[in-house]
């Protein structure tokens, strides 16, 4: 099993939704971050002033599937992710070793 971890700009979540959809992801959690990589952030005007804004929204989308699905996920969060602008994000895949839903005690992929 894998934990696929995306980090995005937030107005693609639907459209990485829609690609998750497409190929039978069920449930994501969504959290809102903020963080800076290569962007190093942006200058913007407020009431006259300027002001450095360094640490950018983003989005944190995370999703357990099993092995053999992994490659799609990614293949289909890189789709629904992409602009092709500096800042579209970073997905990482991690080895994930036990599943287990808490209501009926499942573990494993039957969890996911």
């Amino acid at each position: 099993m894998k934990l696929v971890t995306a980090i995005i700009k937030p107005f693609k979540l639907d459209d990485v939704r829609q690609a998750l959809h497409e190929v039978g992801i069920a449930g994501i959690t969504v959290t809102e971050v903020k963080g800076f990589g290569r962007q190093k952030g942006h200058t913007e005007l407020y009431r006259g002033a300027e002001y450095n804004v360094d640490f950018l929204p983003k989005l944190k989308i995370e999703t357990a599937v099993t092995s053999e699905m992994a490659e799609q996920v990614v293949e289909a969060i890189q789709r629904g992710a992409a602009t092709g602008k500096i800042g579209d994000g970073k997905i990482f895949v991690s080895a994930l070793e036990e599943v287990i839903r808490i209501r009926t005690g499942e573990t494993g992929a039957q969890a996911i």
